[in-house]
C-alpha cells in the first residue's frame, strides 16, 4: 500500500477543514441574522406592549375564528333565557341608574339619539326608553327585534355623525379597539358623547378579546374626542366609567 506522507495528510486535512469552514460560515451568517432579527421583534413587541395598558388576547387565527367565539356566548341557549327573564328587569334598573345620572350630567335628553353598542337582548335600549329617551337602539352581531339590529362594532352599519351618544359595556370584547373607537367616533355628531363602562381592576371572561389596565390607551384611541370624566360604577362586573365628547 502507497503511504501518504505527512505533508499530503496536512494538505488534505487544510482542504477539508477550509471545505468546512466555507459552508459553516454562510449557515451561521443566516442563523444569526434570523435570531437578530426575531430578537428585534420581540424586543419591540414587548417595549410596545409594556407601554401599552391594553393587551389584546392572543388565539385569533383568523376573523372568522374570532366571531364564532363571539357568537358562541351570544347564541347560547341557557345566557339567552337568562338575559330575557331572571336578568331582565335588575338590568333595566342597573341601566335606568346610570342614564338617570347621566341626564343630571347634561349627557343626555329626551331628544337624544342613542347607539347602545354589544346591547344583546337590549335591556339598556328599554332602560333608555322607559327613562324618556324614545329614539334609541342597539346593535349586537345577533339581531333582537326591535331593540336590537344586526351590527359588527369594527364596522357600525350606520352613516356619519347620526348619534348623540352612543354607549357600550363591550369594550373588553374588541379584537380590534381602534377599529371600534373609530367607528364611534364615525358615527357621533360632533358634540356627542361617548359613555364606556369598563373593567380595569380584574380581568374580564374568556370571551374577552382584550385586557385594559387603565383609562390612558383610551385617551389615545379617542383621537377626535375630550376626556369628560372617570367615575367609579357597579355595572355587572365593570368597576369604571369613561365618558368622552367628540370635538371634531
Amino acid at each position: 500500500m502507497k503511504k501518504i506522507s505527512v505533508s499530503s495528510s496536512s494538505i488534505i486535512i487544510s482542504k477539508y477543514i477550509f471545505f468546512i469552514v466555507l459552508i459553516t460560515i454562510p449557515i451561521l451568517l443566516f442563523l444569526s441574522h434570523r435570531n437578530s432579527s426575531s430578537s428585534a421583534f420581540i424586543s419591540t413587541t414587548t417595549t410596545s406592549n409594556s407601554d401599552s395598558d391594553l393587551k389584546i388576547r392572543p388565539g385569533y387565527s383568523t376573523y372568522d375564528s374570532y366571531i364564532k367565539k363571539q357568537l358562541n356566548k351570544t347564541l347560547n341557549p341557557k345566557l339567552r333565557k337568562i338575559w330575557t327573564t331572571r336578568d331582565w328587569d335588575r338590568k333595566i334598573q342597573v341601566f335606568s341608574k346610570f342614564f338617570g345620572e347621566l341626564r343630571n350630567g347634561n349627557l343626555l335628553s329626551d331628544s337624544s339619539k342613542v347607539l347602545c353598542i354589544g346591547a344583546r337582548m337590549g335591556q339598556e335600549v328599554e332602560a333608555l326608553k322607559r327613562v324618556g329617551v324614545s329614539d334609541s337602539v342597539g346593535m349586537d352581531l345577533v339581531p333582537y327585534p326591535p331593540l336590537v339590529v344586526k351590527g359588527d362594532f369594527h364596522n357600525q352599519p350606520f352613516d356619519d355623525e347620526i348619534f348623540d351618544l352612543e354607549f357600550s359595556n363591550v369594550f373588553d370584547h374588541a379584537l380590534f379597539p381602534e377599529k371600534f373607537v373609530s367607528e364611534i367616533e364615525r358615527t357621533l355628531k360632533t358634540g356627542g358623547v361617548c359613555v364606556l363602562h369598563v373593567s380595569l381592576s380584574k380581568r374580564a371572561d374568556k370571551y374577552s378579546a382584550n385586557d385594559l389596565f387603565s383609562v390612558e390607551p383610551l385617551k389615545k384611541l379617542f383621537k377626535r374626542s375630550e376626556l369628560v370624566h372617570t367615575r367609579t360604577v357597579d355595572g355587572f362586573g365593570l368597576d369604571t366609567e369613561v365618558v368622552f365628547r367628540k370635538n371634531r
